[in-house]
């Protein structure tokens, strides 16, 4: 039943896809929400293709998804889909390739699927709780792990969302010899990269993102033996009434890398 829920979950993910890819090669426009945050037709068609092909085959769950109402009626589901049908859309807008779809499954408040499926590349990672971290490769899953590193670690930053906070933090590292290396993607391939052992920490120290940005990496680096984790060293739980993620976040290979 629960690698079902991978399966399903991948299968939205190659409708919405297609449909995305099929817009990003044309000249499409974009709006700004009341947030501020950009809007495309193809986050709105990819979150309409996600929610209908879910709903279809589990019209019990929940949703709480980037580009639908919330009438928070998920809130008295214990199984609840948590969908960001483009997670860097800015990324999308610039046509760096750097953007991704993200799907968790979320049970009574803890992710046990989280799905990141990456159009560009036709790249996906996956997770399951208690059962390990994977990466799709030629229709071949591959488990994957972070990186035992504790010196010379490789920091991953936001191409369009990083802080003066965040950027005086690494400075200070780099200089003490901590880091080595700083690079920048977009979206939710920060974790995935970091879950697979290319990179160790990354910083997001402001309360920008909502649940649907974080639940599908939480699990996939937790699952891959990372933490996802708040400043103070917490978690998140997720199908929360409050959707944001006031505290913000940090992802890392291990604990003791977590320099503040």
């Amino acid at each position: 039943m629960v690698k079902r829920f991978v399966e399903d979950a991948y299968q939205a993910a190659l409708r919405a896809s297609k449909e995305i890819l099929s817009i990003y090669q044309t000249n499409f426009t974009f709006e700004n929400k009341i947030d501020d945050s950009p809007v495309t037709i193809a986050d709105q068609k990819a979150d309409a293709i996600i929610r209908q092909y879910l709903q279809a085959k589990y019209p019990a769950f929940g949703f709480l998804t980037e580009e639908s109402s919330d009438d928070l009626s998920r809130l008295k589901k214990d199984y609840v889909w948590v969908v960001d049908p483009i997670d860097g859309t800015k990324d999308f807008i610039a046509k760096n390739d750097e953007f991704t779809i993200n799907i968790a499954l979320v049970h009574q408040q803890k992710v046990i699927m989280g799905l990141i499926h990456i159009p560009a590349k036709q790249d996906t990672y996956f997770a399951l709780k208690e059962a390990g971290s994977f990466h799709r490769i030629h229709g071949k899953d591959q488990r994957i792990f972070v990186n035992q590193k504790t010196e010379k670690l490789t920091v991953l930053t936001s191409r369009f969302h990083l802080q003066p906070i965040e950027k005086s933090l690494i400075e200070k590292y780099q200089v003490l010899g901590k880091f080595s290396k700083v690079e920048t993607f977009g979206s939710a391939i920060k974790a995935c990269r970091i879950a697979e052992g290319l990179a160790e920490v990354s910083y997001r120290l402001s309360p920008g993102t909502k649940e649907w940005d974080t639940a599908a990496s939480d699990l996939i680096v937790t699952e891959a033996g990372g933490f996802f984790v708040k400043p103070n060293q917490e978690i998140y739980t997720y199908n929360r009434k409050d959707v944001r993620n006031l505290d913000g976040y940090i992802i890392l290979n291990r604990l003791e890398n977590l320099y503040l």
